[in-house]
């Protein structure tokens, strides 16, 4: 019935979460689980491969990019549906059947995509997205769609006007959680190789549109996406790779005289993107030095203090884990017992962790499901706290401050 495809690049402590998570959503569903793995150099193999004797693994011997890697587990799928799933996420364990549900719902769907938040409980706006005109790519290099998020021309890029609560046929989905048909990929093809990373997701999801398929955009399912730990964010590099792979697209699908508008104003976005950049790295390095080692300091004692929820048994493990990754920090972790949260958490969590001076929590899935978890952490959005996941059984921790050590 399923396929689900993940390409791994360096974040085996995400992926292990997320295949934990996988196979929970999986339960009651003939399902296959592919990983292709794009080179990674963190011990990727011997950390996954004894542990998820399930997975099809395909260890590569260089990085072929994202949209390469997604083909070659495309090519060894047999699901009636492909689900093309990054590494950095977490599913709940309805996912997988409403996303299906859907899909026998509503038959012109080609392809579907979720919503979104990151590990404080944002709403990714990149769930939702539309086509890149000259214009619409401007505005959100930019920094015009952040500026006026609500704005039907501005922050058209992430459909700014549409609400995040709502069903919506879109133009593109995102690429972390893209379900499609496979009888649909069989006439699209799978994703554009000329792509090495970004920009992939909106050519396939352009070109399921044109052989008269919708795209749909599903709030009836929340995932986490703890986004771009394998990948630059917020750079100019991030900024460059972009441009690149919108190139290709208008190159590609918009025709000689449009693609030579839709370039020119990508390159006046990336560099006005630049000057911007390096206004406010003059602005901050500017500030007054007392106030900031006073904020360094703060932040440095907040940054590692964690309140880890779970039972005592799962906190035990956490204990370690991060003990033994991160000697070298002195790292404050405090326990909360997830009997003493079993009425209400879900309302009250934001109050207990508003009240403290704790800037990360480590949520122990066992009694808390994946699904109660993802909305756990949605309920944190205003409060600055990030969330770190440890699945029962497992040996690590989807966690940023984990990872980098």
């Amino acid at each position: 019935m399923l396929s689900v495809i993940i390409v791994n690049y360096n974040v085996k402590y995400f992926l292990e979460q997320c295949l934990y998570a996988v196979y929970k959503a999986g339960r009651g569903i003939a399902m296959e689980v592919i990983v292709v793995d794009n080179h990674s150099a963190d011990g990727s193999r011997d950390y996954l491969e004894e542990g998820f004797t399930q997975v099809q693994f395909y260890w590569l011997s260089e990085n072929l990019g994202f949209a390469k890697a997604c083909n070659l587990g495309l090519v060894h799928s047999t699901g009636e549906y492909i689900l093309f799933l990054n590494p950095d996420t977490i599913v709940g364990e309805d996912c997988f059947e409403k996303c299906i549900d859907f899909f026998k719902s509503h038959p012109q769907a080609g392809a579907l995509g979720v919503r979104m938040i990151d590990e404080s409980g944002h709403f990714l706006k990149e769930s939702k997205r539309a086509f890149p005109s000259p214009a619409t790519s401007f505005f959100k290099l930019t920094g015009l769609a952040r500026l006026f998020p609500l704005s039907t021309r501005l922050a058209k890029y992430y459909l700014g006007n549409l609400s995040e609560g709502q069903i919506h046929e879109v133009d593109v989905l995102a690429g972390a959680f893209m379900m499609i048909k496979k009888t649909v990929l069989d006439i699209t093809g799978g994703f554009d190789e000329a792509f090495f990373m970004y920009g992939e997701d909106i050519d396939l999801s352009y070109r399921i549109q044109k052989q008269g398929y919708k795209n749909y955009y599903y709030p009836g399912v929340t995932i986490l996406h703890f986004k771009g730990k394998s990948t630059p964010q917020k750079n100019m590099r991030y900024v460059r790779m972009f441009y690149q792979a919108m190139r290709v697209f208008a190159n590609k699908h918009y025709g000689k005289h449009r693609s030579g508008l839709y370039n020119a104003c990508i390159q006046a976005g990336i560099w006005l993107r630049a000057a911007i950049a390096n206004l406010l790295y003059w602005i901050r390095n500017n500030a007054n030095a007392a106030k900031k080692q006073f904020n360094k300091i703060q932040n440095k004692e907040s940054s590692r203090q964690v309140l880890v929820i779970g039972e005592e048994e799962n906190y035990k493990e956490v204990l370690a884990l991060i003990n033994n990754t991160n000697s070298r920090k002195a790292w404050k972790i405090d326990f909360l017992p997830v009997e003493q949260n079993a009425a209400g958490s879900h309302s009250n969590m934001s109050g207990i962790l508003k009240n403290g001076n704790i800037k990360n929590i480590v949520i122990c899935e066992g009694k808390y499901a994946f699904g109660e978890i993802i909305r756990l952490t949605e309920g944190l959005n205003s409060t600055g706290i990030r969330v770190g996941i440890h699945a029962a059984g497992s040996k690590g921790i989807a966690w940023e401050l984990f990872m980098r050590q």
